[in-house]
């Protein structure tokens, strides 16, 4: 079954992408929450008119999204969270303390376009991974200390 997104759908697509889905997957989740509709012809026309339209802005938004990676290009964390005596994290260092950091040096990122490959228990460096467009993202090392 075709559908047309009508958000960002995470490993799926992103918004305005035509995907193939299970007939129930898309049945009983996508088009009853809001996130997707049939991909019939007329439907696939109105989306081509829609995106014609809507070009320039999406040429906007693309290019501030390349504006806002080049800041972050440079840029290096460092988290504090607390440690037992083996260096081994009380919890773990998510998106949300990523993004909280951002926001201290002036940059403000929706956490949950943040995504931190491995989960963070121990001290040390790694790294979080930005998508801030879907054909622009960004990879930022940061660095686990103990408090």
């Amino acid at each position: 079954m075709q559908v047309i997104l009508k958000e960002d759908v995470v490993n799926l697509g992103y918004r305005d992408d035509v995907v193939t889905v299970r007939d129930g997957y898309g049945r009983n989740f996508l088009i009853p929450q809001g996130k997707a509709v049939i991909a019939s012809d007329s439907a696939k026309k109105v989306l081509a008119e829609n995106l014609k339209q809507r070009a320039h802005k999406l040429a906007k938004i693309k290019e501030n999204a390349l504006a806002l990676a080049a800041k972050l290009e440079n840029i290096s964390l460092t988290i504090g969270a607390k440690t037992s005596s083996t260096g081994t994290i009380f919890g773990s260092v998510t998106n949300i303390q990523v993004a909280d950091a951002l926001a201290k040096q002036g940059i403000e990122v929706e956490r949950k376009l943040i995504y931190i490959k491995d989960s963070v228990k121990e001290v040390g460096n790694y790294k979080a991974l930005i998508k801030l467009h879907k054909d622009v993202s960004v990879e930022i090392p940061f660095e686990v200390v103990s408090e």
